[in-house]
């Protein structure tokens, strides 16, 4: 290699040298990526504010791209919007091309293909992102590229950020440390004449003065099993569910935790340290080299000794860009995947949510999720507070 090549394989922001090997299982000699997470990680964690929350303007919508050629990360190129020129002056992207010349879809796809096509070297199968290809730029992509073959590139891009780095574990911890704090200041709050969509908003404006980026929040009270937001009235002796994510620098603290309008009863205490239970033998199976189906079994193996196993729902799954990717544990959970990794062992970095919610017919529905990081001794388990029944202020 020549002291080019390594300066740029210096700045990527990423294991160059892992994305080539995945690429070369996938038989991949190109790659276009086309969704925001992918392009933010490749980027280092750039993200463009002005389409932070909306993607569309004026008669199309906002697409990013990054291209990146197999062995060669001095080619990479990203193409965004002209406004972009702003955060390249302030040294804000650190690809060889940037083009920040594009409107919309067809402009920043033709953009790629342009650069793709000044590419030396063997470009015959280049890997896309279908779900987050629009269908005019795909059309035109093909089009334009019309002697490659195409293949989906989404499962090597999640490898890629299976494991994370320092910095990103950082993210996930302070995400999930600010979320639970945020859904103990809204308990706090919580009183009887609230409607679910206060305690949400309320909720909402505790998460942003926490710097973090309100994503949802599925909220559950009384004896009722519905969690979407609504006029329901909070009564006195309510139980509430509040299970949200805040993203905090693009990463996601999603974690669940239990309330109550008044003080908890002897039974409400035994449903949820029967939750609690199963939760912690689901983590003792957390540790590097263990297998990652293992959590999966040792936490339903918990629901089948419980006599509640009826109502019991329990899952585990990655967490970090997005709200559910690699370590894929279970085919059986409630997003569906194949279950790459439940015979593949855990590796340090790899973050997991694991979950466990009780449908009680008469107390309501009860629940903790906790975000777990695979560490050299086991595991780490930040935002592991708040972890019993929440009082709510008492009524005057």
């Amino acid at each position: 290699m020549d002291n080019a090549f390594d300066t740029i394989a210096a700045a990527a922001p990423f294991d160059t040298a892992k994305l080539d090997r995945l690429m070369d299982e996938a038989g991949l000699d190109v790659l276009i990526v086309t969704s925001r997470h992918n392009v933010q990680y490749l980027l280092g964690g750039y993200r463009f504010f002005f389409f932070d929350v909306m993607e569309a303007i004026g008669t199309s919508r906002y697409l990013p791209v990054f291209v990146y050629q197999k062995g060669h990360p001095e080619n990479s190129a990203y193409i965004g919007n002209r406004m972009e020129k702003f955060e390249h002056a302030l040294g804000r992207i650190w690809t060889p091309v940037v083009k920040a010349e594009a409107w919309g879809t067809i402009d920043a796809i033709g953009l790629a293909i342009d650069h793709v096509k000044k590419l030396a070297g063997a470009a015959r199968r280049v890997g896309i992102e279908a779900g987050f290809l629009p269908a005019d730029a795909r059309d035109h992509l093909y089009a334009g590229l019309g002697d490659v073959e195409f293949r989906e590139a989404h499962f090597s891009l999640e490898r890629l950020r299976a494991v994370k780095s320092p910095a990103e574990l950082d993210r996930i911890r302070e995400a999930s440390e600010r979320v639970v704090d945020a859904m103990m200041a809204t308990f706090k709050c919580c009183a009887p004449g609230m409607t679910k969509n206060d305690v949400v908003a309320h909720l909402r404006r505790e998460e942003q003065e926490r710097d973090l980026v309100f994503e949802y929040c599925l909220i559950a009270a009384g004896k009722s099993h519905n969690r979407a937001p609504s006029s329901q009235r909070l009564e006195q002796g309510d139980v509430i569910s509040i299970d949200s994510g805040g993203n905090y620098r693009g990463y996601i603290g999603d974690l669940s935790r239990m309330g109550i309008l008044g003080e908890p009863d002897s039974e409400l205490r035994e449903l949820l340290q029967e939750i609690e239970d199963i939760q912690q033998v689901a983590r003792r199976a957390i540790r590097p080299g263990a297998m990652g189906g293992d959590i999966i079994a040792a936490g339903e193996a918990a629901v089948k000794s419980s006599s509640h196993r009826a109502v019991l729902d329990f899952t585990a799954h990655g967490i970090g860009l997005v709200s559910h990717e690699a370590p894929r544990l279970t085919a059986t959970g409630p997003v569906p995947y194949a279950p790459y990794d439940a015979d593949r062992p855990l590796e340090c970095g790899m973050v997991i949510s694991i979950e466990t919610a009780l449908l009680h017919p008469t107390r309501g529905y009860i629940k903790l999720e906790d975000t777990l990081i695979v560490s050299e001794t086991g595991w780490e388990a930040p935002g592991d507070h708040g972890r019993e029944w929440n009082s709510a202020r008492p009524m005057a």
